[in-house]
C-alpha cells in the first residue's frame, strides 16, 4: 500500500512592496511522502516571489497554484495559469534536469527555477551550458541556509506573511521568521 501525501494548509498574507501588490493567499500543499519540509517550504517561496505576476501578467485574471509536484514530474511545482488555460509561468524548485526544462519553455511563456540545495552550484555548472539557450527561462539561488532555516516554519496548519522590500523575501510565523535573497545565475 503506497504512502499518501500529508495535506498542509497556509494562509499566506504577502505584502510585495517592490511589485506593489498585497493579497491574502489560502493554499493547501500536499507534501509527497518523498519531499521534504524545506522543499515544500522553498515551492511556498517561490509561489510568494511570483504572486505578483497574478497582476501584472494577467490583470488579476488567473489562477496561481501549486503542481502535483514531486507526484508527477511533467506538472510544474507552481504555475500561473490564466483563464484560457494558458501556461503564463511555470515553476520549478531544486535541481531539475535540461530535458523537463525544456518542454517546460515549449508549453508556458516564462519558466523560473530556484535551486536551494548546498549541491546546487554543482548542478548550474554542469548544466548551464545546456540552459544557455533558452530565452524563457529564469535560474534563481536560494541561499542554503535560509532554506534550511525555512523547515522550521513548517506546520500542518500555518498562518504566514511574506514581505518582499528591495528583493529581500521575509517570510514569518509565530514560529520566528526567515529573510532571504534570491541571486538570478540566468
Amino acid at each position: 500500500m503506497a504512502i499518501k501525501s500529508t495535506i498542509f494548509k497556509a494562509n499566506l498574507q504577502i505584502a510585495d512592496i517592490d511589485h506593489n501588490y498585497y493579497a491574502d493567499h489560502s493554499l493547501t500543499l500536499a507534501r509527497h511522502p518523498s519531499e521534504t519540509d524545506q522543499r515544500m517550504m522553498v515551492r511556498l517561496v517561490a509561489l510568494a516571489l511570483n504572486a505578483h505576476e497574478l497582476q501584472d501578467t494577467c490583470g488579476g485574471d488567473g489562477t496561481l497554484a501549486f503542481g502535483a509536484g514531486l507526484s508527477d514530474v511533467t506538472d510544474p511545482d507552481v504555475h500561473l495559469t490564466d483563464f484560457t488555460g494558458r501556461k503564463r509561468l511555470w515553476i520549478e524548485v531544486g535541481q531539475p534536469e535540461d530535458k523537463p526544462l525544456l518542454k517546460a519553455c515549449s508549453q508556458a511563456d516564462a519558466v523560473r527555477v530556484y535551486a536551494f540545495a548546498h549541491a546546487a552550484d554543482i548542478w548550474w555548472k554542469g548544466i548551464e551550458g545546456k540552459l544557455s539557450r533558452l530565452d524563457k527561462l529564469q535560474v534563481w539561488r536560494l541561499p542554503t541556509e535560509a532554506a534550511q532555516e525555512l523547515e522550521g516554519l513548517a506546520e500542518r496548519s500555518m498562518q504566514l506573511q511574506a514581505t518582499i522590500h528591495d528583493q529581500v523575501l521575509t517570510l514569518s510565523s509565530d514560529k520566528g521568521s526567515v529573510s532571504l535573497e534570491a541571486t538570478r545565475w540566468k
